[in-house]
């Protein structure tokens, strides 16, 4: 098609908003089109099919921002008059330039060259997308969804999509051929996944994450604690006499598996101090203190603070 038969065409006009029309506006009245003049619902009648083909047209510029301004500022040049060709003789107007001078260098070819990026052929139909949330432990070991959606102009359908293992929260993954119908074909689903948080568990890169509350006796005189993984199954880990609040163990292979490599489990130790101590209790803890008390643990901290 001509660049001079593609300026020459009022895209609102074609689909029935004024210029002045928002984003949502012009969205709207396409479905609105897309859903009376679709070629499903109007087989044989040529007359809708190219009128379906025209507001698709139109949509597609109008719907894109650049596109949209490209095309506003194009038209208004046509309007001017600023596409004829110079005239010369007395009482005619001349065009004092050329195309280039209107265009920053380009010509009309060229601009709506770009503008409709260079495709004369039939269009995909137009990609999709939508969301879907997911569970912490689905996120790790992979999951199917069962999704139904309803496209503009066709039946809702039914669509299974397998979410593959290690995924992250807010990823993509798509779908082909899922998407609107078009003439040349229908267009991909992109399906957005949001993670639910786990209560326990979190992910660092391909590391599992959790913090394994412990008695001060445990940490004190050691223990070995069984702690729970995203499997059926629990590890045992060791904890070293005098372990310190805030010391991170870590389980080899028990986190993340993506391709050949597997991160690990990262189990932070967290010292719980009881709130209420008394009796036997109360008084082993005194004695502990009167034992240690020549033990000044803030040593390093008092010198820290003074440099």
């Amino acid at each position: 098609m001509a660049a001079k038969d593609l300026y020459e065409k009022d895209f609102y006009k074609i689909l029935g908003v004024p210029k002045s029309a928002t984003s949502d506006e012009i969205k709207k009245k396409y479905r609105s089109l897309a859903r009376e003049l679709h070629p499903d619902k109007n087989k044989g009648d040529k007359k809708r099919e190219e009128q379906f083909k025209a507001v698709s047209e139109a949509n597609d510029i109008l719907s894109d921002e650049k596109k949209r301004a490209e095309y506003d500022d194009a038209r208004s040049h046509f309007e001017r008059g600023g596409f004829r060709a110079p005239q010369g003789g007395q009482g005619g107007q001349n065009f004092n330039g050329d195309f280039g001078d209107v265009f920053g260098g380009g010509s009309p070819q060229d601009i709506f060259a770009n503008l409709f990026g260079g495709r004369r052929g039939p269009r995909k139909g137009q990609d999709l997308q939508t969301e879907s949330t997911i569970s912490f432990r689905e996120s790790i070991f992979g999951t199917t969804l069962d999704l139904r959606l309803s496209t503009d102009g066709g039946a809702p359908q039914s669509i299974s999509a397998r979410v593959p293992a290690g995924i992250n929260d807010g990823a993509k993954i798509r779908l082909k051929g899922k998407g609107a119908p078009g003439e040349a074909g229908p267009g991909d689903l992109f399906i957005q996944l949001h993670v639910k948080p786990h209560p326990i568990f979190s992910r660092k890169g391909e590391n599992i994450t959790v913090t394994l509350p412990v008695t001060f006796a445990e940490a004190a005189l050691g223990a070995d604690i069984k702690v729970p993984t995203l499997g059926d199954e629990e590890v045992t880990v060791r904890l070293a006499p005098g372990t310190p609040n805030g010391r991170v163990l870590r389980v080899k292979g028990r986190g993340v598996t993506k391709a050949s490599t597997t991160g690990d489990l990262l189990v932070t130790v967290e010292v719980q101090v009881p709130r209420h101590v008394e009796g036997k209790a109360e008084k082993a803890l005194k004695e502990f203190a009167e034992a240690t008390s020549h033990e000044d643990v803030r040593v390093e901290f008092k010198s820290k603070a003074s440099s």
